[in-house]
């Protein structure tokens, strides 16, 4: 794609990051195959392509963004499925990024916007706030219909439940190898999130329990906490940058202390994130810290690959696993759980991870299944669900339907906004990969199934003693 910005313009890094991307654009159009909002919408400004040429005209223009071209971009999930479809290599998720930094600079929003994305960036970042607000919106989701406002609506119809109890795990401290005599094999600081540690304590506390049962020290640094995606997909660039500071702070503290051999993370959206700093404190004092923190930051099924290698004894045969549905001396491995696993978009297009977990949820024992259009956005996409409701409805039958489609017994995903999104609309128990294969390898079996299958019972206490 040509482009005309001056030289003046060029000057400054974000321009010249996004010219650099806008000129690899060939117009070919494969993205418009996998963008989810054009497959929905069919208008073409609501597809890659028809952003990036709004985009491109906003900033060679320095245009004041109007309310047209806003509503196309806000429209945009970030699910870079577009990035994975381009020949081209064109980084569709740092321009899309740059674009919500200037409007956010640039445009003045109605006052109910703006409200609920200070609402939105004052409280899902903070896991005491967040869990407040969850329960005060439990009090509110009777009444969730008589909002006149769909996003309100939203936030109300999405509050779970129940909200779980605090877990003491994610406090800062170090958890020792459990079942190697004390021999640690690598040393891994635990991202534990924020909204994660208000939502589903459990996936923290598996993570824990399987890595340091398969020989890891497992660290929760102090000072660590939001990696700053919620923000940085609003282009609430201090903000964000500002999280994500801290935490490089805390794990360079941390490699320089005991040293690191991982950051480990199991939000994918988080993780997509993550390993981003490098780019994101590019022209920071940060930046050498940013590049080590993001070169050792990992899934946790990136780093669960390298644990545990092909033919590892450490799984439990699934007919040895006490309570597992039809788990009788007659019953293969295979035939005792199926699960269809649902593949984050952070995960399979923003960090290229597309086999680990179901190789591993294979190698553990489970048939794994895959959805129609596995490629696919749930709809969830941070805040996406909250403040554009409609179009994340649509995206969230769709997929759930496709998953129901292979009739699993449990639905297994790797990032919690995933988890509660698809959890919402169906009566299949859905749990974080992780869970799964904590209990494959000795661990108890994750309290989500217990309530949800039938001929489970005993589960074991998730938070007992580590």
């Amino acid at each position: 794609m040509r482009t005309e910005f001056t030289e003046t313009q060029l000057k400054d890094p974000a321009i010249r990051r996004s010219n650099e991307i806008l000129r690899a654009c060939v117009h070919c159009g494969f993205c418009t195959a996998t963008c989810p909002t054009y497959q929905l919408l069919g208008d073409e400004l609501d597809s890659p392509r028809g952003r990036i040429y709004l985009i491109k005209d906003m900033l060679e223009n320095s245009r004041i963004p109007d309310a047209k071209t806003v509503g196309h971009i806000d429209k945009c999930l970030s699910c870079l499925a577009c990035m994975t479809t381009c020949p081209s290599g064109v980084h569709y998720m740092h321009l899309v990024d740059h674009a919500r930094e200037y409007i956010e600079a640039n445009y003045k929003r109605p006052l109910t916007d703006r409200s609920l994305r200070w609402l939105l960036a004052h409280i899902l970042p903070y896991p005491t706030r967040f869990r407040i607000a969850l329960l005060g919106a439990r009090v509110g989701r009777p009444f969730a219909r008589l909002m006149p406002d769909a996003r309100l609506r939203a936030m109300l119809e999405m509050a779970p439940k129940q909200v779980p109890p605090v877990s003491r795990n994610d406090d800062p401290q170090s958890f020792a190898p459990s079942r190697t005599n004390g021999r640690v094999k690598k040393r891994v600081a635990l991202m534990t999130g924020c909204a994660q540690k208000a939502l589903n304590t459990d996936i923290n506390d598996a993570t824990i329990r399987l890595l340091t049962r398969l020989g890891c020290e497992v660290v929760v640094a102090r000072g660590a906490g939001c990696c700053g995606a919620l923000t940085h997909h609003m282009g609430k660039t201090d903000e964000s940058h500002a999280f994500a500071a801290r935490n490089i702070r805390a794990w360079s503290a941390e490699m320089a202390g005991g040293g690191l051999d991982a950051i480990v993370i199991n939000t994918s959206g988080c993780g997509t994130t993550v390993k981003d700093y490098g780019h994101m404190f590019r022209n920071d004092a940060l930046a050498e810290d940013a590049v080590r923190v993001a070169g050792i930051a990992v899934d946790v099924s990136e780093l669960l690959v390298d644990l545990l290698p092909e033919g590892d004894p450490a799984f439990v045969p699934a007919n040895d696993r006490k309570g597992l549905p039809g788990a009788d001396a007659a019953a293969a491995p295979g035939e005792a759980l199926t699960v269809a696993y649902h593949a984050a978009c952070s995960l399979q297009h923003g960090q290229q991870i597309k086999t680990y977990p179901k190789d591993l949820l294979k190698r553990a024992g489970f048939t794994v299944v895959e959805p129609a259009d596995s490629h696919l956005c749930c709809g969830s996409a941070g805040t996406y669900n909250l403040m554009q409701p409609e179009i994340s409805k649509q995206l969230k039958a769709r997929k759930v339907r496709t998953l129901e489609a292979k009739a699993p017994d449990v639905i297994a995903a790797g990032n919690i906004g995933c988890m509660m999104q698809i959890g919402g609309a169906t009566r299949v128990p859905i749990v974080h990969t992780v869970e799964l294969l904590d209990w494959a390898t000795g661990g108890p079996m994750p309290p989500a199934l217990g309530s949800e299958l039938p001929g489970i019972a005993g589960v074991p206490d998730l938070r007992r003693a580590i």
